[in-house]
């Protein structure tokens, strides 16, 4: 099983269910032939304390893979990026603790906070990629955020289209873990 760990860009905010990107994988996973079952676990405004209060239950599913995709609110409302340090920390731990490998999805904060904090920010999740040897997608929302085409009127949250473009990204990362997963 494959638990899609995150917030709405995981639920699928303002889009019908399978336009989401954990059910668009889950497509992808079964046409590949894959046996996983793709859970979202995404949650509307969720935050990585939220993720850490969250965890644990949802490891009773035994997922083999999480994408964890929480950051995003941390960064929109300018919360501490040391406290979203640990909280993913603690998120990778407990994953590791139940044998589940990880892709992690890196996230990048809106300019408001300043530079000092979108750098902070975004480099908090490529170093804990390096520190914890994880799969690691640079950013979920690539070519996506900020383009109006692929954007609800908001310029975060995909539409139809944006979610085929998350779906692809993430795909490029799941494939080969489930193929290794198969091996094992």
């Amino acid at each position: 099983m494959v638990l899609a760990f995150g917030d709405s860009l995981t639920a699928g905010h303002g889009v019908k269910e399978e336009e989401s990107y954990p059910s668009r994988l889950q497509a992808k996973v079964a046409s590949a032939g894959f046996p996983h079952k793709v859970v979202n676990a995404g949650v509307n405004g969720d935050t990585t304390a939220g993720g850490v209060r969250r965890i644990r239950w949802l490891m009773k599913h035994e997922p083999e893979i999480v994408i964890l995709a929480l950051g995003a609110n941390d960064g929109l409302r300018g919360l501490s990026v040391d406290e979203m340090r640990r909280n993913l920390e603690t998120m990778i731990g407990i994953c590791r603790e139940h044998n589940a490998r990880i892709l992690l999805a890196g996230m990048k904060a809106l300019p408001n906070y300043g530079e000092d904090y979108m750098r902070k920010f975004e480099t908090v999740f490529s170093e804990l990629a390096k520190k914890h040897d994880l799969i690691f997608l640079p950013f979920l929302l690539e070519g996506v955020a900020g383009v109006r085409e692929h954007t609800q009127p908001d310029g975060l949250h995909p539409v139809a289209s944006g979610y085929s473009i998350v779906t692809d990204l993430v795909w490029q990362k799941l494939q080969p873990m489930l193929t290794e997963n198969l091996r094992k």
